[in-house]
């Protein structure tokens, strides 16, 4: 920590005087360098964000040191240790720990009170993700079980791609069904029968388009299909 702190300081002066200055608030702090925590910093950093990697486990922190922009060997259930760090400067943070609920729960706490302004934190279930939420964490996830949701819908329908949003929202990659094809979308009112929207089709050997009104599918072709779940559910297993 103390390598990190002195690098930190280096790093502050070159801000000042405009040696290093990244385009817009690209800093994230990821507490947890587990695979969840790692993948995630290691894409960030992929993307050109500045990444402090954090964990309690020393050789974790050794092991990803080099591929991170900062890495650092703490324990941020205390909150001095998050003021040291200055994980208070940066404008999201990440808790990537699962396993231990109450570190995830403490972490998570002290982000919110040291003014963090976006934070993201891995929840284990579904009552782990609800006291994220009532601390006021901005978002909380759950990828095993939202992965679980995605494969099984993917496994038991025609969907090649899904992905749920809040209030119970999907957006839906597919084959086009019979009842949406040989005619213009206007024509075949996909959305007052079915009750979702076609915003993109993409045919054989061309790019994804958006849809729209006088848009013909053709059989084949591959739609990207919004609405209620159910809906979209009900759509996608049409022949």
């Amino acid at each position: 920590m103390a390598n990190y702190l002195h690098n930190l300081r280096k790093r502050r002066r070159q801000w000042l005087t405009g040696q290093h200055r990244p385009t817009g608030d690209q800093r994230v702090a990821v507490i947890g360098l587990g695979r969840f925590g790692s993948s995630l910093a290691n894409e960030l950093m992929r993307r050109g964000w500045d990444v402090l990697g954090i964990d309690t486990d020393a050789r974790l922190v050794q092991k990803y040191s080099d591929s991170l922009t900062h890495a650092a060997a703490a324990d941020c259930t205390d909150p001095d240790v998050l003021n040291q760090l200055g994980v208070h400067d940066f404008s999201s943070a990440v808790v990537g720990i699962g396993s231990d609920i109450e570190a995830s729960i403490l972490i998570s706490s002290n982000l919110l009170e040291a003014g963090v302004p976006n934070i993201w934190a891995k929840a284990i279930s579904r009552q782990h993700g609800k006291i994220l939420e009532r601390l006021g964490v901005h978002h909380v996830v759950l990828p095993e079980h939202e992965m679980g949701e995605r494969v099984a819908h993917l496994v038991t329908g025609r969907m090649l791609d899904f992905i749920e949003f809040d209030d119970d929202y999907a957006l839906v990659k597919t084959v086009a069904p019979k009842a949406a094809t040989g005619q213009p979308l206007g024509q075949s009112r996909v959305r007052s029968k079915y009750g979702v929207t076609v915003v993109g089709i993409k045919r054989p050997g061309e790019d994804f388009t958006y849809a729209t009104a006088d848009t013909v599918v053709e059989k084949g072709d591959i739609i990207v299909v919004t609405g209620k779940t159910g809906a979209v559910e009900t759509f996608t297993d049409l022949p």
